[in-house]
């Protein structure tokens, strides 16, 4: 397992509770097209995952909506009020918390969250103990070396409400991690290669990971 830290808790409202609605509508106008393309990319992983499923940091739903996870983990009060009207159940809390029994569920995802988080090693060391010894750990994330990290990194420096809080992590990195807190890596599917402002058209993901994808998904099981 990975050592660990106490993370450090802000206790400031986030501004995910701030601006919750104006994430969530975000999904349905400008993001609409990059949602359905990272959607496209998790529904090829999701007929080999065991069952319970839960997110962690499942946010105002809508991957858990749209990708049938009934269960999640939400810090973020403003954020937890929406998706429960999608009929989600969720557990206030933060990754790096003991939120659920060990060996509760089937497959847990992690999406988009992990660049979000005070210690990611501990979500994962936190995630790990709640599967089952064949669970699998599902993650969506952007990779650090992408354009489209690059472009979320400059917004980060210009002051954006949620990407101030982002660190990116490289596809090694990530790995390393998985590594460290027991997790064996078997599967990478890559997609939106269409760079920040050009995306026009729907794209399928491609086996593997490639540098210019800004949005991966791994799969990961109990090593």
């Amino acid at each position: 397992m990975v050592k660990e830290q106490e993370p450090f808790y802000d206790n400031n409202e986030s501004p995910f509770d701030l601006f919750a609605e104006k994430y969530d509508n975000w999904f349905e106008h400008e993001g609409k097209l990059i949602f359905d393309i990272e959607v496209e990319a998790f529904r090829e992983v999701l007929p080999s995952l065991p069952k319970p499923w839960i997110e962690i940091g499942v946010g105002t739903g809508r991957f858990a909506d749209a990708l049938g996870i009934d269960t999640g983990i939400e810090p973020s009060e403003s954020m937890k009020y929406i998706a429960e009207k999608q009929g989600i159940h969720v557990i206030k809390g933060r990754g790096e918390e003991r939120l659920v029994p060990g060996g509760s569920f089937g497959s847990a995802f992690i999406i988009v969250t992990l660049c979000f988080v005070d210690n990611p090693g501990m979500v994962l060391n936190r995630t790990f103990e709640m599967l089952e010894d064949s669970g699998k750990l599902v993650l969506g994330l952007i990779p650090g070396e992408s354009p489209w990290a690059c472009y979320y990194s400059r917004k980060k420096k210009e002051g954006h409400p949620f990407y101030s809080l982002s660190r990116f992590y490289g596809y090694g990195q990530v790995l390393d991690f998985l590594k460290e807190s027991g997790f064996a890596h078997e599967r990478t599917l890559s997609t939106l290669v269409q760079g920040p402002g050009r995306v026009s058209g729907m794209e399928f993901p491609r086996e593997g990971f490639f540098p210019d994808a800004g949005f991966v998904v791994i799969v990961a099981g109990h090593g």
